[in-house]
């Protein structure tokens, strides 16, 4: 199909450009008002000419539609605000500086990319919010709408919309979806209603019924949980991958997991089990994806770290075999930090990688050393806002080894703060704990089981 040549609207009746405000102040009761050609906002004028195009060629009623009003949300009850009511530009050369064409996009090969790069890149224009335009076009030559932010995101050579999108990318299943991937709603029969496309970001949980969707829409770029697949139209949607997607480009929760092991590449084709997504692991979660990480840690050589289980609740368990599985492929640091990130799970799920060697045998001379008591518990006033005393470093030290560190920048230190509280309230979350009983403030069980 080619590329669509009209332009979508707002009604000049409600705008609030500066030229409307003048014309309704000048000529307030004029009945030309609304209904002259030569009067209203500039995109009206503009559209008024291209629908004219568009009946001499493909009759009068796709030029009615070429006016009709934006999109309004398919499903009661969802605010219009979640509902993109503007689609997109046509298919446009990258921009350089002052607007102007940058070089012909046949002088640009389609590079390959990572998923990685392709959420940095999207958040990117999330963090810097990037206003929503089918006509301006953002520093790095991409314009400012749903297609626009897409080319951007797999870094394509020019501007393409939801027609030529698909071009780039294979059709994938519900079940493959992974980030990086897009969810791609194009209308053919009136492409300016309610086409769309959004970056797959990750499920939101288990039940891969709503997930993260980094998306071009009016006000700014935007990066919201939304329901499969998305708020209106949702039959559809359908989801594409990459084309030129490479190996490599998993991030484990730190950020930092490698892309390689140890001399070996990353396995060929997608994993038995997709991966979820980092936030099905940790402290406080609960799902079958948990459960399914032990076993096959369990399976690989990490049984010694379950005294029961695995179960679906995490535990300091699931983070040392994790740990034991990733110091086993050769990472160190934060590449080895207990979380399972992408390569992590694929490497277990494809039963490739090194095995957990079995645990050192205890030493054949000399008594064994008992383990050294807990600390007793100094009291709960220790840990209030404004104290200052030995007991904090010696919490949030215990903390960073139990794996509940990420909350402190520096540190910790003798002076109570918000990254101490956070870390307790995540430990003790791990535990189960809700309500009061997870409130950020180490009791005595709660000191019990941290020093245990």
């Amino acid at each position: 199909m080619e590329t669509p040549v009209f332009e979508e609207f707002d009604p000049a009746s409600d705008c609030d450009c500066p030229g409307c405000a003048h014309w309704r102040r000048v000529n307030p009761y004029s009945p030309a008002w609304g209904s002259s050609p030569f009067a209203g906002h500039p995109a009206a004028r503009r559209t008024l000419v291209v629908a004219t195009a568009a009946a001499a060629t493909l009759g009068a009623g796709h030029a009615v539609s070429a006016l009709a009003a934006p999109q309004a949300s398919g499903r009661p009850g969802v605010p219009a605000g979640d509902e993109p009511d503007t689609p997109q530009g046509g298919k446009a050369p990258l921009h350089g500086p002052g607007g102007r064409p940058a070089a012909p996009e046949a002088t640009v090969r389609t590079p390959a990319t990572t998923r990685a790069e392709i959420i940095r890149r999207a958040r990117e224009w999330v963090a810097a919010q990037v206003p929503y335009s089918m006509s301006a076009y953002w520093s790095d030559g991409y314009r400012q709408d749903c297609s626009g932010f897409v080319s951007m995101a797999w870094h394509l050579p020019g501007n393409e919309w939801t027609g030529t999108l698909g071009q780039y990318g294979t059709r994938i299943s519900k079940e493959e979806l992974q980030p990086g991937d897009i969810l791609l709603f194009h209308n053919p029969a009136d492409p300016e209603k309610g086409s769309h496309v959004v970056i797959f970001g990750g499920w939101t949980d288990y039940t891969r019924t709503s997930y993260v969707a980094y998306e071009q829409t009016r006000p700014t770029a935007r990066r919201q949980a939304t329901p499969y697949a998305y708020w209106s139209h949702s039959d559809g949607y359908v989801p594409y991958r990459y084309k030129y997607l490479v190996a490599g480009s998993g991030t484990g929760a730190s950020g930092q997991e490698p892309a390689a092991v140890a001399g070996r590449s990353d396995p060929p084709g997608a994993p038995a089990t997709a991966y979820p997504g980092a936030s099905f692991f940790g402290p406080g979660a609960d799902n079958p994806y948990v459960t399914e990480l032990g076993r096959l840690l369990v399976a690989r050589g990490g049984v010694r770290f379950y005294g029961s289980g695995p179960g679906p609740r995490w535990s300091e368990a699931d983070r040392r075999a994790t740990r034991a599985f990733q110091e086993a492929q050769g990472w160190r640091g934060a590449a080895a930090d207990g979380m399972p990130g992408p390569l992590t799970w694929q490497l277990l799920v494809t039963g490739q990688g090194r095995e957990i060697p079995p645990a050192a045998p205890p030493p054949t001379t000399g008594a064994a050393s008992p383990p050294a008591p807990a600390p007793a518990f100094p009291g709960r006033g220790v840990f209030r806002p404004g104290a200052h005393n030995a007991d904090i470093t010696r919490l949030g030290r215990q903390l960073v080894r139990k794996g509940f560190g990420k909350y402190y920048a520096q540190g910790p230190g003798p002076s109570w703060g918000e990254a101490d509280r956070r870390a307790v309230e995540a430990f003790q979350r791990a535990q189960g704990w809700r309500g009061g009983a997870a409130d950020g403030y180490p009791g005595p069980e709660t000191w019990r089981r941290l020093f245990a």
